[in-house]
């Protein structure tokens, strides 16, 4: 990535760029960069969102037809796998020796085809790099003149634990800021050496006029179905939740690889009677309308846009505390309530306690629905304005 000059021209709109390993891919991160971009959008900048990949089949998100942005895929079909990187392997190994020069060629293609885009931005573009595989593309493309910004949307125990860590290090350290989701998680990259680092939140996907009555006896658990999301954690604190509750249902919205696996489990545990598996669903607040207690019982999490839109709609929520996110989203024993990571027993005592006590679940409810509303929209946005206008000075 070239090192880059800014014009000081202020200027009312922007070229926003979001660039992501996929514009359609089902996920927290594509929901986040289509929610961003209407905002940017009903701003008046002009937005384009681009993606790497097109997504996984069996994983793409309709996007519908009436995007107010336009949208651009660089491959037509996910490249061949990165050869592995042993220089020596390479120089003895033809044939990987082609696939390395193949792999990089390609890539140079597609970040030539994001400068061409880049260069007809106008004064004061901002790109947003919303993942760091991402991030491989845009640092060989030329960015003289904008301002890049590099964002972890999970986060920083999650990211060390995985191969991201070394690329987010490699990779952000030249960009203009990198963002985390958390103060919290920010503090942590700077002591890794990154001191351009700052925090900004997600906003709230929506804010319901219609709270959930909370009087449904249902618990309800939202999210894709893979092993980090640990449905299977919540199904063995429900078996023990449901055996003092047999009048309440634990309804499990989502669809995923663990779906066969968490279905036997579930029959193995003996609770089929009382948990539905609903599937995908369009309506997320209908969901949440319907149910009295929200459940998170990740293994990992960024900022859950989950549990944000639980709140939104009056549920309160209990969720294992297993990332700055979720604590600074969660008020712990005023809007809602914190379990340590993969404590099932803790997990099951306290969505009794909230299944228990109406009063309780109102007063958290209430108290989640006010307390969230420091995620709106026109606050996120107004951090993000104020950020593009300090990064162009």
């Amino acid at each position: 990535m070239t090192h880059r000059t800014r014009t000081l021209t202020a200027v009312a709109s922007r070229d926003v760029f979001l660039v992501s390993n996929s514009v359609d891919e089902l996920g927290g991160i594509t929901s986040w960069s289509h929610q961003m971009a209407r905002l940017f959008s009903e701003r008046g900048h002009r937005v384009h969102v681009l993606g790497i990949t097109p997504a996984p089949a069996g994983r793409r998100h309709d996007l519908g037809d009436d995007l107010p942005y336009r949208t651009t895929t660089l491959y037509d079909v996910h490249p061949p796998t990165r050869p592995p990187a042993g220089v020596l392997r390479r120089r003895v190994d033809p044939v990987d020796r082609r696939r390395h020069a193949a792999h990089l060629d390609g890539m140079r293609r597609r970040a030539a085809r994001l400068t061409d885009l880049f260069r007809a931005a106008g004064p004061g573009a901002v790109v947003i790099v919303t993942q760091v595989w991402a991030m491989e593309w845009v640092a060989l493309a030329d960015t003289t003149g904008l301002t890049v910004i590099g964002m972890s949307h999970e986060s920083y125990e999650t990211c060390r634990r995985s191969s991201r860590f070394r690329r987010v290090q490699r990779y952000y350290k030249d960009v203009d800021r990198m963002l985390t989701l958390t103060r919290e998680d920010a503090d942590l990259w700077i002591r890794e050496g990154l001191d351009h680092v700052g925090a900004m939140p997600n906003p709230l996907p929506f804010f319901p006029d219609e709270p959930s009555p909370r009087r449904a006896k249902t618990v309800v658990s939202i999210g894709r179905l893979h092993e980090e999301k640990g449905v299977d954690l919540l199904l063995e604190a429900w078996a023990l939740v449901c055996v003092n509750h047999p009048d309440w249902t634990l309804a499990v919205f989502g669809a995923g690889e663990e779906e066969p696996a968490l279905r036997r489990q579930c029959a193995d545990l003996g609770i089929e009677k009382s948990v539905e598996w609903r599937g995908r669903t369009a309506d997320v607040p209908g969901a949440l309308r319907e149910s009295s207690v929200f459940a998170l019982s990740s293994r990992g999490e960024g900022f859950p846009l989950a549990l944000m839109e639980a709140m939104a709609t009056g549920v309160p929520c209990v969720a294992f505390d297993v990332a700055p996110g979720v604590r600074e989203i969660v008020t712990d024993q005023v809007d809602g309530l914190l379990v340590p990571p993969a404590d099932t027993r803790r997990l099951a005592h306290c969505l009794e306690r909230l299944m228990s006590d109406q009063d309780l679940r109102d007063r958290m409810g209430e108290s989640a629905r006010r307390g969230v509303q420091r995620f709106s929209t026109d606050r996120v946005v107004a951090r993000w304005e104020s950020l593009f206008d300090l990064l162009a000075r």
